[in-house]
């Protein structure tokens, strides 16, 4: 099946032959005909299979016709991130050229005036992340009456980033009149739920099995043995060391790393530099100009390695990325699909490999019930492999604190040791000394209200002892009141 086949107009299908794209991928070949049939659309596609294009190419074809009213968008497509925004407007520009459509990008980061300005002037393709979406609303900027078509996009990733209040609230802007797509790379109970409550008899496109890696990505798994590292900085070493083994062992065009802590970036970035890698880092902490700068520099080739948190793990279309490394294992399940499907994009062939500590055991095995099957163990010369643990965290060499000794039972006054070896020959034994008689400030401070002792026992109280101040035995002068 060719574009031609899908219903697209002329100038439309002139712009895909620009971009290199001849026929259609199946996600793209079930959704188009449905949505320019004006149809709800549920779908469920793993990462890299073309879904950005199957909702962006019908919505160019029917926006089309119209034209939009200022602050008053005529469709909304809702993304979870700026990158993935930033990504879908970069589409737009691809596909719509031959178009006169206009578009917005309203994300964080950038300056809401000439947001403002562009949301003025009117637009067809409203692109937001949902927080600036619901400030421009609130500051009075934009209208959602004449939303016609509705994009929720990596809804699974919405859920995850706590954004489904807000899309919930942004749902009940708009009119009901409207065409919702939603689509996701994974589809738990709480998406089905969102799916009965946003769409209306849905047509359900599911082109792979859900939470299913791209079979045109080898995977490994490194499991590094920590039994020397005695520290959490010392473990750190030892992960570091296995990255770079790994990488050095692998034939690495360019690769995308991931750290599941943003801190750990970072520190993994700057080891990298340290031993002569060219890597440079993204974490949702930098300035949205640092971030698009970093991104066009690894688009380009000027970096090789990307240090990344899981900003990066959803919908960044990067062409070519040959390996994605795990530095941490994801603590969820869903998240180790969405991060290697960063490589083995539309057919081509990638590698992932994750380096796991013993204690990661329940987290891989999660992965591993996911996706069906299990991840193959890589070896690395010069680094110790290790076993997964699923029970607890096994004690470190040199960490674990010694079992305290049994107490022994105190010897009363006056008592012999049970056997004459437990005595010295050589020590003379002291007098005994006579207990030290507590202090009055020492009494007071173990006394509680009203005078109790806080310890059960009354503290022996010191006196005046057989002194008598002299005032005290003065003799009383009487005072004569009448004269």
């Amino acid at each position: 099946m060719s574009f031609a086949e899908l219903g697209l107009g002329e100038q439309l299908l002139r712009a895909v032959g620009d971009a290199g794209y001849t026929d259609p991928t199946p996600v793209q070949a079930q959704a188009i005909p449905y949505i320019l049939m004006g149809r709800d659309i549920l779908g469920c596609a793993q990462t890299g299979t073309g879904k950005t294009a199957s909702f962006t190419l019908p919505m160019i074809e029917i926006l089309s016709a119209g034209h939009a009213k200022a602050r008053m968008p005529r469709s909304l497509i809702l993304e979870p991130t700026r990158e993935l925004a930033a990504q879908v407007a970069e589409n737009f520009d691809t596909y719509g050229r031959h178009s006169a459509l206009t578009k917005a990008l309203l994300i964080g980061g950038e300056s809401m005036t000439d947001q403002m300005r562009v949301l003025a002037r009117g637009v067809d393709v409203l692109i937001a992340t949902p927080g600036r979406l619901l400030d421009m609303f609130e500051r009075g900027h934009l209208v959602m009456n004449d939303v016609r078509i509705l994009v929720i996009d990596e809804a699974d990733r919405m859920l995850d980033m706590g954004f489904i209040p807000d899309v919930e609230r942004i749902v009940a802007l708009l009119s009901r009149m409207r065409q919702t797509l939603l689509f996701s790379a994974t589809m738990p109970p709480e998406i089905r739920r969102l799916a009965d409550a946003f769409l209306m008899n849905p047509k359900e496109i599911i082109v792979s099995p859900p939470s299913t890696p791209a079979e045109t990505v080898s995977q490994g798994l490194l499991v590094v043995d920590d039994a020397s590292a005695t520290e959490p900085r010392s473990i750190h070493r030892v992960k570091r060391a296995a990255l770079r083994s790994l990488i050095e062992q692998e034939c690495v065009e360019n690769a995308l790393i991931f750290c599941n802590r943003k801190r750990d970036v970072g520190t993994v970035q700057r080891s990298l530099a340290r031993h002569g890698f060219d890597a440079a880092m993204l974490h949702g902490d930098m300035a949205q100009s640092a971030r698009s700068e970093v991104l066009g520099r690894f688009k380009r080739g000027d970096v090789s390695l990307l240090v990344c948190s899981d900003v990066a793990a959803r919908g960044l279309d990067i062409a070519g990325i040959s390996h994605v490394f795990n530095f941490d294992v994801p603590t969820a399940a869903e998240d180790y699909i969405h991060r290697i499907g960063r490589t083995g994009r539309a057919g081509r062939v990638g590698r992932a490999l994750t380096v796991a500590m013993p204690e990661d055991g329940p987290y891989v095995i999660a992965i591993e019930n996911l996706i069906g099957k299990a991840i193959p163990r890589v070896d690395v010369p010069g680094i110790d492999s290790g076993e997964l643990i699923t029970t607890k965290r096994r004690r470190r060499k040199g960490a674990a604190a010694a079992k305290p000794a049994a107490r022994k039972p105190e010897r009363q006054p006056g008592s012999v040791p049970a056997a004459a070896s437990d005595v010295r020959s050589d020590v003379v034994p002291a007098d005994p000394q006579p207990e030290p008689v507590a202090s009055t400030r020492t009494s007071q401070r173990r006394r509680g209200r009203g005078g109790r002792s806080t310890r059960g026992e009354e503290a022996p109280v010191v006196g005046m002892g057989d002194h008598v101040p002299a005032f005290l035995l003065r003799e009383p002068k009487l005072i004569d009141k009448g004269s």
